[in-house]
């Protein structure tokens, strides 16, 4: 193969071995770890494969690990290893001027400063601008075992996946070593094949725990943390869906295109109401832990503890799910179905029961009793029925993951009912 004119010879491999990633732009990002050399190799790879690879480096990475004329080698493309007055940031990461960003390898310092919102460096600067301008982020931590168990990396980690996806790492002689290039490129290719998935989709999701008040400062409510919901929210934003979040209490700040937030079942009810009347939504996920039951009369002053006793009369809530379809029966409804320590096989039944009676087009079925699962962790195990009792098993795995996977179920259904 003959070089082009004005193309860097380096570049002669792309498109070599698929063309999954054509027309793509993607920043690597190579912070100070010593797996810093496997950069060159996954820039090739993702070369091969049609992408168009710019590197980013912080200065111990270029100045102590791996020399930023390598990666030009690598790339075919200046490398940045300083920010200057030409705004190298914002030339990568700003609104539509990349398609991904690659954090490959990925440190504990990296990973601490974008949570606090710190960037000092030519990464965490990149960093900072494609949260802000919604740019698909993938991260792969390097480092020694014991410093990933950190709980604060962990926290860390678990704050980011809200917002990135994580490839984890081999955990091998007390090492976290880099995942392969291989595992990256995959994720790079389901990414960037999801993100357009459901373009031009309106999607109303509701998220989080509501609250039914007993007096003015107590409360009836649940345990759960809204993070299965809010991954939904911001995966289906990714996919390019314009999404409306009714929200209720949780552990996270969610980002969405439109936040409606919530406090009591009621609340909730009336919000889904107005927004499915108002406007065409195409899907509709139900995530919320709507509180079952509601206090038959709420005290309008501070129940008196010296009374001893107090007996509380409880009535059920209306059901938000069954207004979907009332609303608007062309709106492609998921359902969610939560139990405790129940076998697969009830589950199943339960969800499938309840698929019926609110016209879903799909549920989400979950054990908050089994390990992994419980009520505000960061994974979740689901089994997804449909309305012919087809089920796919989803084993234990991050929030995000199951979020992903469940809309890129919903993108096809939808999109083979369109067909029809």
């Amino acid at each position: 193969m003959r070089t082009k004119r004005g193309v860097h010879p380096s570049k002669d491999i792309r498109g070599t071995e698929g063309s999954e990633l054509e027309g793509k732009k993607i920043i690597l990002c190579i912070t100070g770890s010593v797996a810093a050399y496997r950069a060159i190799d996954l820039a090739r790879l993702l070369m091969r494969h049609d992408a168009d690879v710019h590197a980013v480096m912080t200065e111990s990475s270029a100045s102590m690990l791996l020399n930023p004329e390598i990666m030009k080698w690598a790339t075919g493309n200046d490398v940045v290893s300083k920010l200057t007055g030409s705004l190298e940031h914002i030339m990568l990461a700003d609104y539509g001027m990349s398609d991904l960003i690659i954090v490959y390898p990925c440190t504990a310092n990296t990973l601490g400063k974008v949570v606090a919102g710190i960037d000092d460096t030519p990464v965490t600067s990149v960093l900072s601008v494609a949260l802000g301008s919604k740019i698909p982020i993938i991260v792969a931590p390097a480092m020694h075992e014991a410093m990933y168990e950190n709980i604060f990396v962990q926290q860390n980690v678990s704050k980011l996946r809200e917002k990135m996806v994580f490839i984890q790492p081999k955990m091998e002689g007390g090492k976290a070593k880099v995942a392969d290039p291989e595992d990256v490129l995959n994720a790079t290719i389901s990414v960037l094949s999801n993100r357009a998935r459901l373009s031009g989709k309106r999607v109303l999701v509701t998220a989080g725990s509501t609250i039914e008040y007993i007096d003015p400062i107590r409360i009836m409510t649940n345990l759960s943390s809204g993070r299965m919901g809010i991954a939904i929210a911001q995966e289906a934003q990714r996919m390019g869906a314009t999404v409306t979040l009714v929200y209720g209490h949780g552990t996270s700040n969610p980002a969405s295109d439109k936040i409606v937030r919530v406090n009591t079942g009621e609340e909730m009810y009336k919000a889904v109401v107005s927004e499915l009347s108002s406007k065409k939504h195409d899907i509709a996920i139900m995530a919320a832990a709507v509180a079952d039951f509601t206090p038959t009369k709420k005290s309008e002053k501070k129940i008196d503890t010296k009374l001893g006793k107090v007996e509380l009369s409880l009535v059920a809530t209306r059901k938000i799910i069954d207004e979907v379809k009332n609303k608007s029966k062309d709106t492609f409804l998921v359902a969610f179905k939560a139990d405790y320590c129940v076998s697969d096989s009830v589950l199943i039944e339960k969800a499938y029961r309840k698929l019926k009676v609110c016209d879903a087009d799909i549920i989400v079925a979950n054990d908050l009793g089994r390990k992994g699962s419980e009520p505000g962790s960061d994974k979740n195990e689901v089994f997804i029925v449909d309305r012919n009792e087809n089920i796919v098993h989803l084993p234990l795995e991050s929030k995000a993951q199951v979020a992903r996977r469940l809309l890129e179920i919903v993108a096809e259904l939808t999109a083979k009912s369109r067909s029809k």
